[in-house]
């Protein structure tokens, strides 16, 4: 039996970037039932993809009842919907065989991992604020994308004056826009840059400088988006909402080490059952951004554990 259900899960701020703000994380939880064992996934369908809470379920709900896991592959193309299901029959097939995902997988065993924190697009009072209240966290993920970055650059910088950052400019800027900010980003420290350009019309971070990485996010969604990054990128941000669920990112993982990428592993605004299964896909890459549930006033129970030494791996009561 295959039930899909729409759950809102409430911010604990206004959650603003580029596109627009949230106050909820809209999520579909899927739940398999077969041989008296259940498995669950969730999946956050994304607008920028062409995706609703409507579209995303009735590909779920198009699926013959009974698929598993390696036909699914077939049956739906990557994306949200997938995800879902793909992530509670991984958690199916673990619990019927009595292991955990990752054995099943033929996986380490995982171990925490040090997760961003996302600091919203706001004004630079705000975002300094913000900052400031953040500043013992490891790694900052600061939203921009605007004509206006660098005043909230800075403003985060005298927040955090230690701390790590990263950029998220969530296809916001030109090719002028970044040359021009770059070496200002250097100066303030700034350790990586997600999507400057618009994807498709990014053709361009082949041709300029690239003074400090640069991650695929929207460009970036499976193994068949590879070819098309070559001398543009040097970083992937892999989400199994982009993948379409845990077995193809990790196959996206090994493909894209192979060509020579790093690798982030990130996430849509979900709860802890959508970060879960991330958490193996985020063992040993170069930055996690797995923040999800701390975005969130309320969460799955058990929730996801996060402490100084980041995200922990799920309990099996959650996921796997």
């Amino acid at each position: 039996m295959l039930t899909v259900t729409e759950e809102r899960f409430a911010l604990a701020e206004v959650f603003t970037i580029a596109r627009g703000s949230r106050t909820h994380a809209e999520v579909l939880r899927v739940v398999v039932k077969r041989d008296g064992v259940t498995g669950q996934g969730e999946c956050v369908p994304y607008a920028r993809y062409d995706e609703t809470m409507a579209s995303v379920r009735a590909q779920i709900e198009s699926v013959v009842e009974g698929i598993d896991r390696i036909a699914l592959q077939a049956a739906l193309p990557a994306g949200a919907a997938r995800n879902a299901l793909d992530c509670a029959l991984w958690d199916w097939e673990a619990k019927r065989a009595g292991c955990r995902v990752w054995e099943l997988a033929g996986l380490r065993a995982p171990a925490p991992v040090v997760t961003a924190f996302t600091l919203s697009l706001d004004t630079p009072e705000k975002m300094e604020m913000a900052a400031r209240r953040h500043s013992h966290r490891p790694l900052l993920k600061i939203k921009l994308g605007t004509p206006d970055d660098m005043p909230r650059l800075e403003a985060v910088r005298r927040g955090a004056p230690e701390t790590r950052i990263i950029i998220d400019a969530n296809e916001g800027w030109s090719a002028e826009v970044y040359a021009e900010l770059a070496p200002h980003l250097l100066r303030l420290g700034v350790a990586m840059v997600e999507q400057p350009l618009p994807a498709g019309a990014d053709d361009m971070l082949g041709e300029i400088e690239r003074p400090l990485p640069v991650c695929a996010d929207e460009s970036c969604h499976d193994r068949a988006s590879l070819p098309g990054l070559r001398g543009k990128y040097d970083m992937v941000n892999i989400k199994l909402d982009k993948t379409g669920g845990l077995t193809e990112a990790q196959a996206l993982y090994e493909a894209a080490r192979v060509e020579g990428y790093k690798v982030m592993v990130g996430c849509m605004v979900g709860t802890s059952l959508a970060m879960a299964p991330a958490v193996l896909v985020a063992q040993g890459a170069e930055i996690v951004d797995l923040d999800g549930p701390l975005l969130l006033a309320e969460d799955r129970d058990p929730p996801l554990f996060y402490d100084d030494k980041g995200v922990h791996p799920p309990l099996p009561e959650l996921w796997g």
